[in-house]
């Protein structure tokens, strides 16, 4: 491989000679070479993001002239669009506070910049990836900075896959709204439901919890940009932060707005926690969610059955015609990994020392890493598993007819302990519940069937003292 020598301030370093990047990136390459993972494309573009926006707000201040400017700002936005993606080469397990990736972003934008106006990779004349890429800036306001706005970016597709699967969830809800089934409280008999209500249930929980993550996100929008290295802001322009973060907010379509107080964002990652903790949340209700079609759908004959998720794939290498949840169980492993991603951004977000938190490469990580399994893992289960699911009527109806909680309803007028007798001598015998009622009060068998239809108690009310005799 051809390489080009370039000189830091640990001395030379021999970068490929077609390289973008400069000898820091060259450095972290081999010092970092740790998991094989690349930075996140989104991750990438709020960088370049950023730097635009700060050429354009340092140009205004004076502080930029013209050529450079606008060598660094088509240099950015060919990198915001998707090119050059392969010049970003730093692990995201790297040095702390991301200084290594940062520079990575200005050594690839001065390259590219110089080759604009003509000149060679590596000269770094006129553009300079510290002197003029990153004028004003520091790692320690601009890493975290691109955090927040690519979170925000990639938020968007989450929100609306949540909002696509709580719409199916009510279809769904919808479509079932008249199936009624056996309720289940600690995995026996509770009263009658109907899957109606139990799809509509998990959209309305899967909607809160979309909710607190929302309120999460929102507190993303407010930046540091302009603290420089410890949140003083040393080294810029008064009117950059307000110049520069509006220019971000066009660029982006964000409402993004300055932090009054740059030195607690520098320090503090609350912010980052609280998300990652949202996010969890909704790992936790999407767990919920596939358990409980997974435990609905068990058999076919030896399970619950009441209903049938889509046959995507064979399931067995042995037995064959079996079919499993495969759906619900890649959810599952899906909702896991956001969980203990959890962890680790807290602990992260923990380690913050003094006026900086060095640990923010892993909560980057995490927390972008966890959005993008989310999004992906909402997708294909809602249209893979969720629009397929067909009810088994049948079975929903005889076990909604053989709940023995039925006799709860029989309590307000015979009382509990004789409701109880009811409801042990059903269960010795195994018969329906309204077979032993109609016995027990003194009327007809089909006359406690009325009284008992399941149908009628998913919803509120009390059985009418005129419906028994005693």
């Amino acid at each position: 491989m051809s390489t080009r020598r370039e000189v830091d301030t640990l001395g030379e370093v021999e970068v490929p000679e077609d390289a973008y990047w400069g000898a820091q990136t060259e450095r972290a390459r081999h010092n970092f070479a740790i998991s094989g993972l690349l930075p996140d494309p989104v991750l990438i573009r709020a960088y370049a993001e950023q730097k635009r926006a700060s050429a354009i707000a340092n140009r205004s201040l004076g502080l930029l002239e013209d050529s450079i400017t606008d060598a660094v700002i088509q240099a950015a936005e060919e990198v915001a669009g998707g090119e050059l993606r392969d010049q970003f080469v730093v692990d995201p397990f790297q040095a702390g506070a991301g200084t290594s990736f940062h520079m990575n972003v200005n050594e690839v934008l001065a390259n590219r910049a110089n080759e604009i106006l003509g000149g060679p990779r590596g000269s770094y004349r006129p553009v300079h990836p510290n002197d003029h890429v990153n004028s004003g800036q520091s790692t320690n306001d601009t890493f975290p900075t691109a955090i927040r706005v690519a979170l925000l970016l990639l938020g968007r597709e989450l929100d609306e896959e949540l909002h696509g699967l709580e719409a199916a969830l009510g279809d769904k809800a919808r479509e079932l709204k008249a199936v009624v089934t056996a309720g289940r409280t600690h995995l026996q008999d509770a009263l009658p439901v109907t899957l109606g209500q139990v799809f509509g249930g998990h959209a309305d929980s899967l909607a809160r919890v979309r909710g607190d993550w929302m309120a999460a996100a929102a507190s993303l929008r407010e930046l540091g940009l302009g603290g420089t290295a410890v949140g003083t802001g040393v080294n810029r322009s008064p009117e950059y932060p307000q110049a520069a973060v509006a220019e971000l907010g066009r660029a982006t379509a964000l409402p993004l707005r300055v932090t009054d107080t740059p030195i607690a964002l520098h320090a503090g990652t609350g912010d980052f926690a609280r998300y990652a903790a949202s996010l969890k949340g909704i790992a936790l209700e999407l767990g919920r969610l596939a358990n409980d079609l997974r435990l609905m759908g068990s058999g076919p004959t030896s399970g619950i059955g009441e209903i049938e998720l889509p046959a995507v794939q064979p399931g067995s290498s042995i037995m064959p015609g079996k079919v499993n949840p495969v759906m619900a169980e890649s959810l599952n492993m899906v909702c896991f990994h956001v969980v203990g991603a959890e962890a680790a951004v807290a602990a992260a977000s923990g380690a913050g020392q003094f006026q900086i938190n060095v640990m923010t490469p892993l909560i980057a990580y995490e927390l972008l890493f966890s959005l993008r399994l989310l999004t992906r893992g909402v997708h294909v289960f809602r249209e893979r598993c969720v629009r397929g699911i067909r009810a088994h009527r049948e079975a929903a109806r005889r076990f909604a007819e053989r709940t023995v909680a039925l006799g709860a309803v029989l309590s307000p007028r015979i009382g509990y302990a004789r409701a109880a007798k009811v409801v042990e001598e059903s269960v010795r015998r195994g018969v329906p519940i309204a077979e032993v009622a109609a016995r027990e009060l003194g009327i007809s068998e089909e006359e406690a069937r009325r009284l008992l239809d399941p149908a009628r108690w998913t919803r509120p009310g009390i059985l009418d003292p005129d419906d028994l005799r005693s």
